[in-house]
């Protein structure tokens, strides 16, 4: 016979992707009991506010900490499966592949004399509340604006460990992958291996809104608006949580809490200092575009005296040495996401609805993507935007999420995720409803995640 159930008073401090699905999972759990087990989700701006409302939603067996990915990769099939995932947020499987290709001065000045020649048909619909990309359209990359180094280097997103790189398989570019400009693409090749190697993805919004939704409906208390000031604890375990009311709602302190769930992503350092997470900048743009399901990831060759026309027209300079590679990932619905270098220009600002958007940098990004793809340089615009990736940090390295108890009893912590929180966020929250209720996780090995392994 098991034993009895206690009561437990837990409080997840987060609305992001992993607070999202750590309530989820808590509820579906065997152990779970509304009548013994309180659940109460505190998040200071809104659902999805920060990085897993702005993120690309890639989905990967080539991703990474290894320990993690396969458990939540399954389960993201699992959940599709079970709650029309694919309807309800774009859930599928896609192509996936790195490309070479090289943009030579002759090739810039062509399209912008394309692009300001009278058009010889009337130009396509334009969605509402799009804007064109225009100028933007035809790109540029590199250094000097808001404390950038003149001659900085492109910096990609860590998408790709070697071990994944080392999956790529040299293949001509696919026919169907006709929104890039195949003549400039001197190299193209598949990421890995067909059943051991997929990529598919999800958008993320609508993802962490929908397993929020699925949430409240099994009765976890969502208070939107609550900015978590503290964590009272002693040595014998965790008291009470603090938070400040933002809008409509009110100040208030819960006690009597059993378990407290810290998954602020980058904010999470600001409650859990010893944690060591901390925050990286990264600018995205979503076209208005409907084209064929590929992730692309690209190496652009650009010519070193190429300003775009956003910067000239302002006589800036913006200088790049070498070559630049945005990530783009055609999405269902008409649209596509594309996101590019990532900075630590701006620290990160209390809550996600202050987050700076450097509307150059996402023009920037445009106009590289327009240099090898004629469909997104003449694609209107749906959104600019900018947020943080949590990054656990250790001796200036970057190192794997922590998911687990830290040394205060009752007290928890899922960060550090970096740009992997949407592909890695169902099996962290399984995980950590296994680990309250079952003592331990069940369905995946993640001691190397231990918080207790980095004294937190």
């Amino acid at each position: 016979m098991e034993p009895r159930q206690q009561q437990r008073n837990i409080v997840i401090v987060g609305g992001g992707i992993i607070g999202c699905t750590t309530a989820y999972y808590l509820t579906r759990h065997p152990r779970f009991d509304p009548a013994l087990h309180r659940i109460t989700l505190l998040e200071a701006t809104a659902i999805a506010s920060g990085a897993s409302g702005k993120a690309g939603g890639l989905l990967a067996l080539w991703a990474y900490p290894e320990c993690l990915v396969p458990l939540s990769y399954r389960l993201h099939r699992e959940l599709a499966a079970e709650h029309g995932g694919a309807e309800r947020w774009g859930y599928r499987q896609l192509g996936c592949g790195s490309l070479r290709a090289t943009v030579k001065g002759s090739d810039i000045k062509s399209k912008r004399e394309a692009q300001h020649s009278p058009p010889s048909s009337s130009p396509p619909q334009k969605k509402e509340n799009a804007t064109p990309s225009g100028a933007a359209a035809l790109p540029i990359q590199s250094a000097t604006v808001d404390g950038y180094a003149e001659d900085k280097a492109w910096e990609k997103l860590p998408k790709q460990d070697e071990k994944a790189s080392s999956l790529l398989q040299a293949s001509p570019l696919p026919a169907d992958l006709d929104w890039i400009q195949n003549d400039l693409v001197h190299h193209y090749e598949e990421m890995g291996l067909p059943g051991f190697t997929e990529t598919s993805q999800v958008h993320p919004f609508k993802f962490t809104t929908s397993i929020a939704e699925l949430a409240k409906e099994a009765g976890v208390d969502f208070r939107i608006g609550a900015k978590v000031t503290k964590i009272n604890s002693t040595k014998a375990g965790v008291q009470s949580v603090e938070y400040e009311g933002r809008g409509t709602l009110a100040s208030g302190v819960i006690d009597h809490v059993t378990d407290v769930i810290v998954a602020a992503g980058p904010w999470t350092g600001r409650l859990l200092p010893r944690a060591k997470i901390e925050s990286l900048r990264a600018h995205s743009v979503v076209f208005n575009a409907d084209v064929s399901p590929y992730a692309v990831f690209t190496d652009i060759q650009l010519p070193t005296e190429y300003v775009p026309e956003h910067r000239a027209s302002k006589g800036q300079k913006r200088k790049h040495r070498g070559n630049v590679d945005p990530e783009i990932y055609a999405r269902p619905g008409g649209e596509v996401y594309a996101c590019g270098e990532p900075d630590v220009t701006t620290p990160l600002p209390d809550t996600a609805d202050l987050v700076q958007c450097d509307q150059d940098q996402c023009d920037d990004l445009i106009a590289y993507i327009g240099t090898v793809s004629p469909v997104l340089a003449a694609a209107p615009i749906k959104a600019k935007q900018a947020c943080y990736l949590p990054r656990h940090m250790r001796f200036g390295e970057e190192r794997a999420p922590l998911v687990g108890q830290t040394g205060v009893p009752g007290v928890w912590i899922a960060a550090g995720h970096t740009c992997w929180g949407i592909q890695n966020g169902p099996g962290t929250g399984c995980l950590m409803a296994e680990m309250l209720f079952d003592g331990q996780a069940r369905s995946a090995n993640v001691e190397k995640l231990n918080p207790r392994k980095f004294k937190v």
